[in-house]
């Protein structure tokens, strides 16, 4: 832990006083993995030993499909509730600029544009979305699991997770830093739910780094650009707001319903 928070502190120095630039981003990304496995060495094991085997398609297929429904139903519910509108003409006309259709197909801009960006920036996202889940879940939550029953694991790993990211939650965030820190520990405490089930049921990292990637493109890059904000629109959507938290949180429950069923 020791190692983990020192590389994290010169990354967020970078990130919060100097520029959020993505190269800072990826470092930050990084030190979860290069703590981890200097940790390996350090206590003479090889890093062979981490899970670093595909495990079962199944598992991974479901990894990826999991933050795709839940973060569909959020926005669904978000725009069926007024909280936000959907199809924001700003980033579809954005989007058929970047691939270079006419401004008059925003439907074929839309419908490709998702499809890269479900296909192609997630290959090319795993790369740093690994540098966290090889320290979280291809570490922490095995040697969690050595002396705490299932639920403890991911609570106490989820909370680790979320109070990593706070630097950048209450720094760029851009509204009540309590309430988003509240939404955002919610979420990532549900998500290590989903995502350490399928961690131990496959006995492999990859769930956890296809999970992650997905989460963060369908948010990040597709339904929240696509909403249109309203009056109390920044308080629903995103990872720094309620709906996505409360969705997930279902999930949540479903699999660690789930894992017990199942003996872990």
């Amino acid at each position: 832990m020791g190692i983990l928070c020192g590389l994290s502190a010169i990354a967020h120095f970078a990130l919060l006083e100097l520029n959020p630039t993505s190269l800072y981003v990826g470092a930050l990304m990084l030190c979860p993995a290069i703590a981890a496995l200097v940790t390996q060495k350090i206590r003479g094991r090889t890093i062979s030993s981490l899970p670093w085997a595909w495990g079962n398609w199944r598992s991974n297929i479901q990894a990826y499909f999991i933050p795709v429904a839940y973060t569909a139903l959020a926005y669904c519910l978000i725009w069926a509730f007024g909280l936000g509108a959907p199809l924001n003409p700003e980033t579809l006309s954005e989007w058929s600029d970047e691939l270079g259709f006419p401004p008059n197909a925003p439907a074929l801009s839309m419908l490709v544009m998702i499809g890269l960006l479900a296909s192609v920036q997630l290959v090319k996202s795993l790369g740093s979305v690994a540098g966290e889940e090889i320290g979280w879940r291809g570490f922490l939550v095995w040697e969690l699991r050595k002396v705490m029953p299932f639920g403890a694991v991911c609570i106490l790993s989820g909370l680790i997770w979320a109070a990593w990211h706070y630097p950048i939650v209450i720094k760029y965030g851009g509204g009540d830093p309590l309430f988003q820190v509240a939404c955002f520990t919610l979420m990532i405490t549900s998500m290590s739910v989903i995502m350490t089930y399928f961690t131990f049921k496959s006995g492999s990292v990859w769930p956890a780094i296809i999970f992650h990637a997905a989460h963060n493109i369908f948010i990040q890059k597709i339904f929240t650009p696509l909403t249109v904000d309203g009056e109390g629109t920044q308080l629903w959507i995103d990872e720094y707001g309620l709906m996505i938290p409360l969705v997930v949180t279902g999930f949540a429950v479903f699999y660690w319903r789930k894992a017990k069923a199942e003996g872990f």
